[in-house]
């Protein structure tokens, strides 16, 4: 992933109240993001999904639906 698209998705991230964004003014700029309460709450149901996914990748592969097939 390039910066310029890690930083149009973290901005969207940001818009949609996912994560906060802190800027301290240093030489050079230096910004941190963390997730917000609303996004702590998404990480759970998506960590699920990705636990889901690796338990299922050879199934997922063999379908057709996955990028080995």
């Amino acid at each position: 992933m390039s910066p310029k698209v890690l930083t149009q998705t973290l901005r969207r991230l940001q818009e949609h109240g996912f994560v906060d964004r802190t800027i301290y003014p240093a030489v050079p700029l230096h910004v941190d993001y963390a997730l917000t309460d609303l996004g702590q709450r998404a990480a759970v149901p998506l960590q699920m999904l990705r636990d889901w996914v690796e338990n299922n990748m050879d199934e997922i592969a063999t379908s057709g639906c996955g990028p080995a097939a």
